[in-house]
This record gives C-alpha cells, structure tokens and sequence, in this order.
C-alpha cells in the first residue's frame, strides 16, 4: 500500500508501548509520543485516570470526600440495592449485543479515508463493516470479531 500510496509514509508510526507499526492522520504525523488504537491507548488512558484519582483521594480535600462518600454508602437501603441485583441477574446472556469498540471504527474510517483520498463517511464505514460482517465463513466454528477478541483479553 505505501508503495502506491508514498504520501502515507509520513503517516507511518511505531506505538510508544507495544512497538507495532500503525497508520495515524496526518496531522499527528510529526508526534513520537503515539500509542497505537488496538489497546495501548485506552489502557494508557485508564492508567493515567487511576494515578489522578489516587493522587487526589491522598491530598486533605480528597480525604474529606472520600470520608463523606463512605458515609453516604452506608447508609443506603440495602433493600434498593439487593433488587437491582436481581433484575440484573434476570437477563439471559443472549440478550446482549456485541459490538465493535468505537476506537477500531474510527481507526477503520482514518485509514480509508486516507486510501482513498477523502473524508468517508461513517455511515459507509459501518454499512462495509455490517456487509463484512454479514458474510459466511469457511470454517465452521464461530466467527471471531477483533473487538471480540480485544474484549476478552486483558489489554497491555
């Protein structure tokens, strides 16, 4: 693809973290600091949340809080709580939908729309995605979906 298309060379970026290749939009070109779209990124990002969060529960007015938090848990009906739980756990496993992470789908229309040289719409992104999907496979086990996949393991 790069030697049709040479002006993604540029485009071209190693993750900070898993060290993969992956394509980037042109204007995060000149960045070294990139982690790919496949997991590095979101688990970079929950980190960073978990290190704000721990910082600020250990300062004085993060402590308050935190004691007033507390002290408002315990104090809620565990009747309301004990119902939650069982309307929960009344719904059968079949009744949830899987879907794509929204990260691999908009990773998914930057790459098209950089191949083909204009914005594609997101309605397009997903129709290719619904027709790819739709499609009967060779094998006989089950179709595995990247988003499954991702979903299942733990990320980097």
């Amino acid at each position: 693809m790069l030697k049709d298309k040479p002006y993604l060379g540029k485009c071209l970026k190693r993750c900070r973290h898993c060290r993969i290749f992956f394509l980037t939009h042109p204007r995060n070109a000149c960045r070294n600091d990139l982690r790919c779209p496949f997991g590095c990124r979101q688990a970079h990002r929950q980190e960073s949340a978990k290190a704000r969060c721990a910082e600020y529960y250990r300062s004085q007015a993060g402590k308050i809080k935190k004691r007033y938090l507390n002290a408002r848990r315990t104090q809620r009906d565990t009747s309301q709580k004990s119902s939650k739980e069982s309307h929960e756990e009344e719904l059968p496993l079949g009744a949830l939908e899987t879907t794509l992470d929204k990260q691999i789908i908009i990773h998914i229309r930057t790459l098209t729309s950089l191949i083909e040289e204009h914005m594609v719409p997101l309605e397009d992104i997903l129709c290719m995605i619904n027709r790819i999907l739709r499609q009967l496979s060779i094998e006989k086990g089950k179709k595995m979906v990247y988003g499954d996949a991702y979903h299942q393991s733990r990320s980097p």
